[in-house]
């Protein structure tokens, strides 16, 4: 699209990024282009010092700069409780509703056979052995509701009732200030599937 092999490198690396298109990747390499020297400086700085410093908790597999991560090591947190989730974005989702006082595993994605993702490319073994080694009462099963986390839900539940400990799912349904009459079936089914006692 452009003559200067540069922009053209530079938009073909945004495009590697999720969600980014073809406008977009261009539209960002220019955006760069008008940046100031020290701003690219900052951002390439960032970058790098994000890629070298951010790793994985060993415990939980959330990011962190600090291994164990900060969630891990807060004695204030519920130890009896996991959320499994499966990215760190959902971790930190979570915590922003202030409601989840307990400890985390992240499993790195769901499952996907067609994408070539099976139990051994997720967390699933290092849950287990948390399982294991620790006194927990519940896990919550907080995946995302399309069929990969549904796949993942199952199986998951499946290898973790014969601990003995109550597995739970958390709740879905209708989004806060929505009507009725716009949710899709399979919400409203959900909803219905998911309602408490008042």
């Amino acid at each position: 699209m452009f003559t200067a092999e540069s922009i053209e490198r530079l938009a073909e690396h945004f495009a590697q990024l999720p969600g980014i298109g073809r406008k977009t990747e261009h539209r960002l390499a220019l955006y760069v282009l008008k940046m100031s020297v020290d701003d690219v400086d900052s951002l390439a700085d960032a970058l790098l010092k994000a890629k070298r410093n951010v790793k994985y908790c060993t415990i939980c597999s959330n990011i962190t700069e600090r291994d164990p991560c900060a969630i891990c090591v807060n004695s204030k947190r519920d130890r009896n409780l996991i959320c499994v989730v499966e990215e760190p974005n959902d971790v930190a989702a979570i915590e922003k509703t202030n409601e989840f006082k307990g400890l985390y595993h992240v499993l790195g994605g769901s499952l996907s056979p067609l994408d070539g993702i099976g139990p051994e490319e997720l967390r699933v073994k290092e849950l287990l052995a948390r399982l294991n080694n620790g006194h927990i009462d519940e896990v919550i099963l907080a995946l995302n509701p399309n069929v990969e986390g549904e796949a993942t839900t199952i199986y998951l539940s499946k290898l973790v009732k014969p601990f003995g400990m109550k597995v739970t799912r958390i709740a879905r349904g209708l989004p806060v200030g929505s009507d009725l009459e716009f949710a899709d079936e399979a919400t409203l089914a959900r909803a219905l599937e998911g309602r408490v006692a008042v």
